[in-house]
């Protein structure tokens, strides 16, 4: 059973020793949750030359994009990983496993609101991650739509509301709203932060801290999957640490990794097929939401995010106020 083999990866995490910088603090993963299973990361499929992302034709949709795969190995497109070019930017509203010698459509959801004109004819890797609360928010939504329509869709007016209030309290203005433009305003201070967190030998994923709470973890299966992605999910906690600084990050950090972890396992759970290999799992307790991609009886990628009780009744509402997006 798939939420059994979640519940195990959670159960062996060994902790790191605890890293800090200002008011965020991560605490490496250790796991033996790899199994056989072998994949390419987005990035590394792009480079070799064995993954072709464009959009699903000449006129193009939001909401989806198409992804051939024309390697052997199967790749892992990130949940929140940002694709820029084509029509307009996107970011990937799922973890999706493509497999081998493959083409297949994924659900996307815009990161550029005031561009839909040709900059180029595929997509490469932006290099960044959506900031943790607008990529904890559009899992949520999606999450939802999964439930009420069984379709991995965002809510598209919320994600851009979201990009507009990060832009806002970063003092970015950017000619088409892109997400990409906040992130790299940042990239100096960003870089102060990510000094602090070395990726480690070993490590599969971190469980990080801001303002002395739990934001959430990812863990991947792969050690070299978790290298080559670990900068762009610190830089996407970076952020949020930067924008809603309060107070330096101390105390029992490792505790508080314990008490967030009983909450994951504490968890509802319901699965769904997902929109490549394997299937897909959603998680929701009083105080935390989650997922997890699993495969050939392998957590490939899990990943849980804090939610106030507050966010939790103002998520819900608010997505019963808004009409679904539709192209």
């Amino acid at each position: 059973m798939e939420s059994v083999v979640v519940a195990n990866c959670l159960m062996k995490l060994e902790f790191g020793e605890v890293q800090r910088h200002e008011n965020m603090s991560a605490v490496p993963l250790f796991a033996s949750n790899g199994g056989g299973l072998r994949y390419l990361t987005l990035k590394e499929a792009l480079d070799g030359g064995a993954l072709v992302i464009s959009e699903v034709s000449t006129g193009g949709t939001v909401p989806e994009l198409k992804v051939k795969n024309s390697g052997d190995l199967s790749v892992l497109l990130l949940d929140g990983e940002e694709l820029m070019g084509a029509k307009q930017n996107r970011v990937l509203n799922t973890t999706i496993l493509l497999k081998g010698h493959s083409e297949m459509l994924i659900p996307v959801s815009c990161t550029e609101a005031g561009r839909w004109s040709y900059n180029s004819e595929r997509f490469s890797e932006s290099g960044h991650i959506m900031a943790h609360q607008v990529r904890r928010e559009k899992h949520r939504s999606v999450s939802k739509n999964l439930d009420q329509s069984r379709t991995f869709r965002s809510d598209q007016g919320e994600v851009w509301e979201n990009i507009a209030k990060l832009a806002n309290d970063a003092g970015v203005d950017s000619p088409t709203r892109a997400m990409r433009d906040v992130h790299e305003s940042m990239d100096k201070k960003i870089d102060d932060y990510l000094a602090g967190f070395p990726c480690q030998p070993g490590q599969k994923g971190a469980l990080v801290s801001i303002n002395g709470k739990v934001a959430g973890l990812d863990l991947l299966s792969l050690e070299a999957a978790y290298g080559a992605l670990h900068l762009k999910l610190m830089k996407s906690y970076a952020i949020d640490a930067l924008l809603q600084k309060t107070k330096d990050e101390n105390g029992t950090v490792l505790d508080r990794a314990r008490a967030f972890l009983a909450e994951a396992h504490g968890c509802g759970v319901k699965k769904y097929k997902s929109a490549g290999e394997g299937w897909d799992l959603r998680f929701e307790g009083k105080g935390i939401v989650g997922s997890a991609l699993v495969h050939d009886d392998t957590a490939v990628h899990t990943a849980f995010f804090r939610i106030t009780e507050s966010q939790r009744v103002d998520n819900m509402s608010s997505y019963r106020r808004r009409r679904s997006f539709r192209t």
